[in-house]
């Protein structure tokens, strides 16, 4: 059987299919394409053909390899965090926006889960200091794994619960990737997300309780003239607006993500 033919056989969509194939015989996409009438032997089509049917079950492709590009990054996933995803980069980009390339800067992310955000702005901001928490030791071991193999070595990482075991400092910027899926939401059943952590994506209720309780503890941590920035549903813009000002913040805005959906709000505490 040829790869072309393999590849038509898994009644996956080609992106997913190439990702498992590339994985299965330790080749890039490139190389596939270039050898798509080459014979894929026996061993390599079972794994691959049992790679294909977990992902038509729905298990996530980023589980299925253990790899998950993320602002160029090449990370480790596993289910113990989330799958990092590109609307997330806007998070970064919001945050990178207000954080100097050529001075120190203090960075606190919190629910850092892979360390995608965390290890993003490690790579681009090298003089800044990364502390980086999440409640979950599974999650920290791989986003410290992550560090390690990227070679980055700005980020300190803390398990804690949100603010709970934070150290009492100061910080220039706070990010936050948080649950935020309302409980019920019929979203939980379709797809990557009925196998990902429900730690991750379910705070209880109305899907708002982390970000509250990250809105309301950021002033207290950030600098004069610091900036939160966090990450939401695609319906909870207004409501997370509104925590915002409530905090008292200033100069709060919402960006929208590739798709055009209002994604992250960042805010500034006032330097007075």
């Amino acid at each position: 059987m040829k790869l072309r033919e393999a590849l038509a056989q898994s009644a996956l969509v080609p992106v997913d299919g190439r990702a498992l194939l590339a994985h299965v015989l330790d080749r890039d996409r490139a190389w596939l394409l270039a050898h798509a009438d080459d014979e894929l032997a026996r061993v390599d089509a079972e794994a691959f053909f049992s790679l294909a049917k977990r992902r038509r079950d729905g298990e996530p492709v980023a589980y299925l390899t253990g790899r998950r590009e993320f602002w160029g990054l090449d990370l480790a996933v596993t289910p113990a965090v989330l799958v990092p995803r590109p609307e997330t980069e806007t998070l970064v980009e919001a945050l990178l926006e207000r954080l100097p390339i050529d001075r120190p800067a203090n960075v606190l992310d919190l629910g850092t889960g892979s360390g995608a955000i965390a290890l993003a702005i490690a790579s681009e901001r090298p003089l800044a200091r990364i502390v980086a928490t999440d409640a979950s030791r599974d999650a920290l071991d791989v986003a410290r794994g992550n560090a390690r193999r990227l070679g980055l070595r700005n980020v300190e990482f803390l398990r804690s619960d949100w603010y709970a075991d934070v150290p009492p400092q100061r910080f220039d910027a706070i990010a936050s990737n948080p649950p935020y899926v309302a409980t019920g939401d019929p979203h939980l059943s379709e797809g990557d997300l009925r196998f990902e952590p429900r730690i991750a994506l379910l705070p209880g209720g109305d899907g708002l309780g982390a970000l509250r309780a990250i809105v309301a503890g950021a002033p207290a941590r950030l600098a004069a003239g610091g900036v939160l920035a966090v990450e939401h549903g695609y319906d909870q813009s207004a409501a997370v607006e509104r925590l915002f000002e409530a905090a008292g913040f200033a100069s709060v805005a919402v960006r929208r993500d590739l798709a055009g959906i209002p994604r992250v709000v960042r805010g500034e505490r006032p330097a007075a």
